[in-house]
């Protein structure tokens, strides 16, 4: 079964573009996530939609942030992006007058739904900021490890 990744592919890109402070195009998005830039200029047109993002034709065209990150959350984002079901497990209908059937949907249906609570709960705890924060730190570990003089690198 396919994974939706379009939340976490978002997130790095809102990220990179805090990161680049300039707009970036469909195609340099595209191309980031090896994929075709109108898959870019659907899902961005979602977050737009949310004001997360604005857009610019023309030659100096692209996609900038609407919000400074701090502002946005994880929740944010994946309802954005049409809030898609958190599982993939589904429940079986095929004989729904079935009490065992009955019982095992009764018992599922609560488990995803306070496993589902919990999740998006924990997803609005979460800004960007401090995805961003988190990349700040590993970057500047990584760099300090190999010796990278930070003032020299733009990230």
């Amino acid at each position: 079964m396919r994974t939706d990744t379009r939340l976490s592919r978002m997130l790095h890109v809102l990220i990179h573009m805090d990161r680049h402070q300039q707009s970036a195009t469909s195609d340099t998005l595209a191309q980031m996530l090896g994929t075709n830039p109108v898959v870019v200029r659907r899902t961005m047109a979602l977050l737009k939609e949310q004001g997360y993002v604005t857009s610019e034709k023309g030659h100096r065209g692209g996609w900038t942030l609407s919000k400074p990150l701090s502002e946005m959350t994880l929740l944010d984002i994946h309802q954005a992006l049409g809030s898609t079901s958190i599982f993939a497990i589904g429940l079986s209908t095929d004989h729904p007058q079935c009490l065992v059937e009955q019982a095992v949907n009764g018992a599922l249906t609560d488990a995803f739904d306070e496993a589902q609570a919990l999740l998006l709960e924990r997803l609005g705890a979460i800004t960007l900021a401090q995805l961003a924060e988190d990349f700040d730190a590993r970057f500047r570990q990584v760099c300090a490890e190999d010796g990278t003089d930070l003032s020299q690198v733009g990230h």
